[in-house]
């Protein structure tokens, strides 16, 4: 365990909406919520604005429509807009020390110990971290960030949380256990709700309950390894390093259908374009797995997942495709499928395609289809002329905007950006030659 608080974790507040009202200021302190816009979508952030009526992440599309007012803004996420932040606010965390661990694109722990940052003391980290804080809105067009400093890694992210947005909490090395007391048992990595449910059961409600529980109780209760685990996360036991690389134990990649799909030969589409999202993002790891998975779910939710593992790891796309068609003509589709995912795990550094498939038949793929996994990933439909909301557009006459609202053969656009004021809006036809796609804008 550290004796200084030398572990931060910084976490960009509401950051897909944020960056979303930074490129649109028409919606600035409006409430705006980013996800799937679909019938079957989920919300992935919602702003703190929308955040006051209910909406969260995670929650269906549908059910955040019913809690917001008229007004909130439902877009589809931009994620070229995202990583673009995203890279500027690691580079950043990399002056402060060489070793980041990236999370994901909104959230790293750095090790403070490896960077310049001699004085560990409260005084004298908060104006360094608030420097910080200062060059990311900055260098980021206004985004801002909540960050703890502690002397471990589930200390540091715990006290990211306490005092969002813009927030910055140092927990002083040896006060671990005051500062956890009073706070619910669910702000603990390992306490999820049904946990948080059982324990409530034996009256415990603040981690100062669970700090009264012995080993053995909690072990007779929830098993050795969890146990335990629980009992060293409420004394704020944590000794995990930073890692500047997060070796990936699986990769996956899943679509929920507007409705539900029974046709094999579209199923089989969508699959190729899940396999070669798939096969992409594992040959960017640099790794071969041996284990693919299926999974599908049917109308009436339920889940149901395949597996196969080959002799030896492969990465190559026609080999992985092969057995992903094999698992999906093994499952029940006749129905139609609400969700189709695949997923690789069982990783390796190392390949032996040819001695994995031998004795199988390789199926090519079909030839690459106009829009791919890769530009769903991105907001847009399958259809050239389907414009996703929120999406960045360009219009010959007009300039740079983004997709308001499209539907019945018509998209509506709003032209504006990061450095104007709220700008107008316009109709055109969906096919209209002179609108097409654009890159994000740039806010400096």
């Amino acid at each position: 365990m550290r004796t200084r608080p030398s572990v931060l974790h910084l976490d960009l507040d509401a950051f897909f909406a944020a960056v979303e009202q930074r490129d649109k200021p028409s919606l600035r302190g409006k409430p705006v919520v980013v996800g799937g816009t679909g019938g079957r979508g989920v919300v992935a952030t919602a702003s703190y604005e929308a955040r006051v009526f209910g909406a969260r992440s995670a929650m269906p599309t549908a059910q955040a429509r019913r809690l917001c007012p008229p007004g909130t803004a439902f877009l589809s996420p931009r994620g070229a807009a995202y990583r673009r932040s995203s890279a500027l606010v690691m580079e950043l965390l990399h002056e402060l020390s060489p070793t980041v661990e990236q999370v994901s694109v909104d959230e790293a722990y750095v090790d403070l110990a490896d960077g310049d940052i001699e004085d560990f003391s409260v005084e004298a980290l908060r104006p360094r971290i608030e420097m910080l804080l200062a060059e990311i809105s900055t260098a980021t067009g206004g985004l801002t960030a909540s960050v703890g400093v502690a002397s471990s890694k589930q200390m540091a992210k715990i006290g990211s949380d306490l005092d969002k947005p813009n927030g910055l909490v140092i927990v002083p090395a040896g006060h671990e256990v005051e500062v956890l007391a009073p706070l619910p048992v669910r702000v603990l990595g390992g306490v999820g709700p049904v946990t948080g449910e059982r324990l409530r059961t034996f009256g415990v409600e603040a981690v100062a309950d669970l700090q009264r529980m012995s080993v053995t109780d909690l072990v007779s209760i929830f098993g050795e390894s969890h146990g335990r685990g629980l009992h060293e996360m409420a004394f704020a036991r944590d000794d995990r390093p930073v890692v500047t690389e997060r070796e990936a134990k699986s990769i996956s990649a899943e679509e929920t259908f507007p409705i539900d799909i029974a046709d094999s030969a579209v199923l089989d589409r969508e699959l190729v374009k899940l396999v070669e999202r798939v096969t992409a993002r594992l040959l960017e790891h640099g790794h071969f797995a041996r284990t693919m998975t299926i999974k599908v779910r049917h109308g009436d939710f339920s889940t149901f997942t395949r597996s196969e593992s080959t002799l030896h790891p492969t990465g190559d796309l026609a080999a992985i495709l092969a057995v992903a068609r094999r698992l999906l003509s093994a499952a029940d589709t006749a129905a139609g499928l609400r969700l189709l995912g695949f997923g690789v795990s069982g990783m390796s550094p190392h390949a032996q395609e040819r001695m994995a498939f031998d004795e199988e038949e390789v199926v090519e793929p079909p030839p690459a289809q106009a829009v791919t996994a890769h530009d769903l990933d991105e907001g847009w439909g399958r259809d050239p002329h389907t414009w996703s909301p929120g999406a960045d557009v360009r219009h010959e006459e007009h300039g740079a905007g983004w997709v308001w609202g499209s539907g019945l053969g018509r998209v509506t656009v709003r032209f504006e950006g990061p450095t104007t004021g709220p700008g107008p809006v316009r109709t055109f036809r969906s096919d209209d030659p002179h609108l097409s796609t654009a890159d994000p804008p740039d806010w400096s």
